[in-house]
């Protein structure tokens, strides 16, 4: 009789401990389920390389049939932004809205040889109307430009892909709050050693993509161009000059 007296209050003291316990993980889980879009990076990305440029190559024909696909763009279209609290949930939330709406524009103006393509000299491909996030119309540009830039990390650059030969690779995962400094280091180390669009010696300098003659004042929170270079390749000689001048092909990056 105590048993069945005691048992009723215990369930809730239980379940009580089990939330104190989830707590912290619980109060991390404010991103979207990336799981379609994992599977879509998994199934439809490869290595290749092209014109002499290492890279990750989309399939974006069998891409845009696959159903992991369509629900990935409902999932980003019907997320609430207000549930990103923190400064690393926002930025992974908001690289990966970028990269699936590049993908997405390829994929409605399929084929092209080039995003760039998808616009012109008036209204440039950067500035219409990509898809919707979080409820509302994007377009690139206000990704990049207006939130992402931002935050002030300069690591965005290494991870955001227009969909282009020399842009960085896509990565095989989503971003994620939880490892995003890790995921972020690699991207960036990934990218300054890839000599086909990220950086080589040669010619008594250090050439370097023209990511960092365009955005070159977002390095400033690293200390500067050189600083941040050097902080992801230690092994290049601390003497030689610098310049942002590696040609960039806009050459879209899949089939």
């Amino acid at each position: 009789m105590i048993r069945t007296l005691i048992a009723p209050l215990c369930r809730p003291l239980r379940s009580l401990s089990l939330a104190l316990l989830l707590g912290p993980m619980a109060a991390t889980a404010t991103e979207p389920d990336w799981s379609d879009y994992r599977q879509v990076l998994q199934n439809h990305v490869d290595r290749r390389t092209v014109r002499g440029i290492a890279l990750a190559w989309v399939n974006y024909g069998r891409l845009a049939a696959d159903p992991a696909w369509k629900r990935t763009l409902d999932r980003l279209a019907g997320f609430d932004s207000r549930r990103l609290t923190r400064r690393e949930e926002t930025l992974a939330f908001y690289i990966n809205a970028y990269n699936i709406l590049a993908i997405k524009t390829v994929v409605e103006h399929w084929p092209l040889a080039s995003i760039k393509d998808a616009g012109n000299l008036l209204w440039p491909v950067w500035k219409r109307a990509a898809g919707v996030v979080a409820g509302r119309e994007m377009a690139l540009d206000d990704i990049e430009n207006d939130l992402l830039r931002g935050l002030g990390e300069p690591r965005i650059h290494m991870a955001i892909v227009c969909a282009s030969l020399s842009c960085p690779d896509l990565r095989p995962e989503p971003y994620n709050a939880a490892r995003l400094g890790p995921q972020l280091a690699a991207a960036g180390r990934e990218f300054l050693a890839n000599p086909g669009k990220g950086l080589r010696v040669e010619g008594g300098a250090v050439r370097v993509s023209k990511i960092f003659d365009w955005f070159a004042g977002d390095f400033q929170p690293a200390g500067g161009v050189r600083a941040f270079i050097a902080a992801h390749r230690p092994d290049l000689p601390p003497d030689l000059p610098i310049r942002a001048d590696l040609p960039y092909d806009w050459s879209v990056n899949g089939d």
